[in-house]
């Protein structure tokens, strides 16, 4: 959620981003701590030209399927300079498996090129990328794999109005490690500065579901 910059239009229609994918994929390995009211805590770098910049960020999974490729959460940050109060958002996420969600994004104004561009920030990516690059990763079988690859999007504020001065219009490429639940990602909207950073260690605080602080979910 960074600072607004400008408004954003409406996302222009962009090609499917693979639910129609081969439905005989696996899902993505069962990972305890990608699970429903598990929390995560780290920064998010917002730096842009002008200065150097990073926000704490708490982020709570309020519900997770693997078999749908969807889970859900809230993002909590910190000494936000505009904001007089920690900023909460709502998130939902897409997980890539190949059967309900590929490593193409087909909306939220981000092409081919960019998904590229972004998912080749994480290591864990590299070795996929060839038959990516082949088939756009619908053969790919992740069900073993050690890193689990989603997006976040950001759908409303819980606590504060639109007019907060920051945008939820981009959306964030999200690289999960099944081993020690750290999570990387880095932060996409053409209207923002590039390449924001986001850096979280799993807190090994697990919570039930649907609950954050003392917000009320809508």
């Amino acid at each position: 959620m960074p600072v607004r910059v400008v408004d954003t239009a409406t996302p222009s229609s962009q090609p499917s981003s693979g639910q129609d994918a081969n439905a005989g994929h696996p899902p993505p390995p069962s990972c305890s701590l990608l699970s429903a009211g598990r929390c995560f805590a780290g920064t998010q770098n917002v730096s842009s030209l002008q200065k150097d910049e990073a926000w704490k960020v708490n982020v709570r999974i309020n519900g997770c399927d693997l078999e749908q490729g969807y889970l859900c959460g809230t993002m909590e940050a910190l000494n936000v300079p505009l904001a007089d109060t920690p900023v909460v958002t709502f998130w939902e996420g897409e997980i890539v498996d190949a059967k309900n969600y590929t490593f193409f994004t087909g909306k939220w104004e981000a092409s081919p090129e960019d998904d590229i561009r972004h998912w080749s920030k994480f290591p864990s990516f590299t070795p996929l990328l060839s038959q990516i690059e082949t088939d756009g990763g619908k053969s790919l079988d992740l069900s073993n794999y050690a890193y689990i690859f989603m997006r976040w999007k950001e759908q409303y504020f819980v606590n504060v109005g639109v007019d907060c001065g920051l945008t939820i219009a981009g959306f964030y490429y999200v690289c999960f490690s099944c081993s020690d639940g750290s999570i990387s990602g880095f932060y996409y909207d053409p209207n923002s500065s590039p390449f924001q950073k986001l850096e979280l260690k799993c807190t090994n605080e697990k919570n039930s579901g649907f609950t954050f602080s003392s917000y009320e979910l809508q």
